[in-house]
Parts: structure tokens; sequence; C-alpha cells
């Protein structure tokens, strides 16, 4: 039967003579070949799943879905392996990549206030405390991180950017890659740096008590620098008393000797190796942060704060200085209250 089937469609195929009475067109045999042979129809063919038509985005979605959950088990496992061959190493990699991914979000919030002030022409003494203060802290951040990023450009340089940020991470690093520890023991050496420029500070106080031409102001000015001597720390009355001295000769910014500015400059934890017109601008810019933030802080409230906002502005050098050598302002006041309370 199937060597007849055979010899049926070569004959069909070329027009063999053993058909001579039958004349019809080569594709209608064709057909009734296939026919004849079996060929599937259309309505005989298996119908496709519709998981199968996916669009191209669908497509897309899925690996990348596929993509991530493999390397989040990936990433489990190379936890996993470094906590339990090199438990010190990954003490390390863990407080990285934490502070990546804070850094991160750090700068998607910047970016998020920084386009809410430029839709609506908010300048930045005009945003609330919580976002001034973020602004700000974020800008320090950055300026370490470009400074790492610079001296790290030449060749095989970055091998000694590690060396150093491991052996000098409070001068290079920036508050999200301390650990817990560091936080602490850079707090303690923030204020002994503060400590150490107080009498120098104090003897230059002493020193222009006799430029003062107004004797209430002069005695005054005595009764300040004595109640530091003896440890006592100075109320607000006492300071604003003294607002004159400090807003004209001769304690007045413009009158300042260099020698003066690199003091005060160490007290704010401010590189003093500058020249004296630098030092006097960044002075005044640092001043001027101040006063916003103490304004933005008095409208917010001290009372607002978080206790969590309280620790992280008392591990902050920046903040920690403006609350301590600040009384007088609102972040002074709201800093002695709630550390008195923290301790």
């Amino acid at each position: 039967m199937a060597l007849s089937r055979v010899c049926w469609a070569r004959a069909v195929l070329w027009g063999s003579a053993a058909t001579p009475g039958l004349h019809v067109p080569r594709k209608l045999q064709l057909v009734r070949c296939g026919l004849a042979w079996g060929a599937p129809r259309l309505f005989d063919l298996p119908c496709r799943s519709s998981k199968l038509h996916l669009s191209p985005k669908a497509d897309v979605k899925s690996l990348i879905s596929y993509v991530a959950a493999k390397t989040k088990v990936i990433n489990g496992k190379y936890h996993r392996f470094l906590g339990r061959h090199f438990p010190r190493f990954y003490v390390l990699y863990t407080i990285f990549m934490k502070g990546l991914q804070m850094f991160w979000a750090d700068a998607k919030k910047a970016r998020r206030i920084k386009t809410n002030m430029w839709k609506h022409n908010i300048k930045f003494h005009q945003l609330p405390y919580r976002e001034m203060e973020h602004l700000r802290q974020f800008r320090r951040d950055v300026t370490k991180c470009l400074f790492l990023g610079i001296i790290s450009i030449p060749p095989f340089a970055n091998y000694l950017v590690f060396l150093l940020m491991y052996l000098f991470p409070r001068q290079l690093l920036i508050q999200h890659f301390w650990t817990p520890k560091q936080q602490i023991d850079f707090l303690d050496i923030y204020h002994a740096l503060r400590k150490q420029s107080h009498p120098e500070i104090l003897c230059y106080l002493e020193k222009v008590i006799p430029l003062i031409s107004d004797a209430g102001l002069r005695w005054h000015m005595t009764e300040l620098c004595t109640k530091i001597q003896h440890g006592t720390h100075p109320t607000v009355h006492d300071i604003l008393a003294l607002r004159q001295c400090f807003s004209n000769h001769p304690l007045g910014m413009n009158q300042l000797h260099a020698l003066q500015m690199k003091a005060l400059s160490r007290a704010m934890l401010l590189t003093p190796h500058l020249p004296p017109f630098l030092l006097r601008r960044r002075l005044n810019t640092h001043m001027a942060v101040i006063h916003q933030l103490d304004k933005a802080l008095a409208k917010l409230g001290v009372g607002q704060l978080t206790l969590q906002e309280v620790k992280s502005k008392l591990s902050c050098p920046s903040c920690c200085t403006t609350w301590s050598c600040f009384p007088s302002t609102t972040l002074g006041q709201g800093a002695e209250r709630t550390r008195s309370g923290w301790h």
C-alpha cells in the first residue's frame, strides 16, 4: 500500500502517462496529494496557549523580576559566606553597603528639595528647618566625596585611597560610613578639639576689654570672662547684653585679626589653614547659615525634634559646634535641654 502511494505521488508530480485521461491542474493535484497523504488541516492544528503571545514589555518585566530574584538569592549566599568565613570584613562590608544606601537616599531627597525650590522659586533661607538642614549636610558630604574622587584619579591611586579611608575615617568618610562606636569616639574628639581652642578665645576676649569704650559693656565683658574662667555657663542675657561689641568695634567680624579668626575657626571645626580673607568669608558664611537654621528651628519649635534627630545632630560635628558655641540661639537652648534629658 505504501509502495502504491509512492508511485501515485510520482505520477502526479511528473505528469506520468499512467493517467492519460485525467487532465487536472498541477495545483489541484498537489492539494489532492496532500490530502491523500493526510496533511494536517488548519482546523486540526493544536491551539497555542495565550501565554506564548506576550508583549515585549511583559517579557522585559518578567526577565527583570527573574534576574532580581536570582540576584537576591546569590547576594544572600554571599553575605552568609562572608559572615561565616570573614566576620571582620563582613562588618565593614555591611557598614559600607548601608552607607551607600543612605547616601543614595539623601541624594534623592536633596534632588527632590532642589526641584521643589526651582518650581516654586523658593530660596534656601525660606526652607523649613529639616529641608534646610538636609541640604546643608548633604553639601558637606558631597564635598568629601568629591575630594576622594579627585585624589583617586591618578592610575592605581584608588588602592591608596582605600588605605587612607581605613586609616583616617574621621577626616575622609562621611558619617554614614562610621560605625556606632566611631560616632561616639569622634564626637568626643570633636569636643576635645573645641575645648583646646576655648582658652585662646578667652584670652583674646580679655585683651579687647580695654578697647571697649562703653563702661557698662566693659563691665559685662569682664563678668562674662570671669564666669567662664570659673566654669559657669553664661546665660542668654549675659551674651545678648554684649551684642553691640560683637557687631562693631572691637569684636566685629571685619575688625578681627588673623589669629583671632583662626582660633574661632578651630572652635567651629573649620580649617584655620587659609588666608585671612578666605577665613573671614567662610566665617561669615557659617554664621549666616547658623542664623538661618536658628530662625527655621524657632519657627518649627524645639519640641518638634524627634529623639533620632537630636542624636544625629549631636553626632554631627558642625551641628554640635553650633549648639554648644551659640547658647543664645534657639539651637543652643534646645540643645541644652535635650542634651540633659538624653543623658
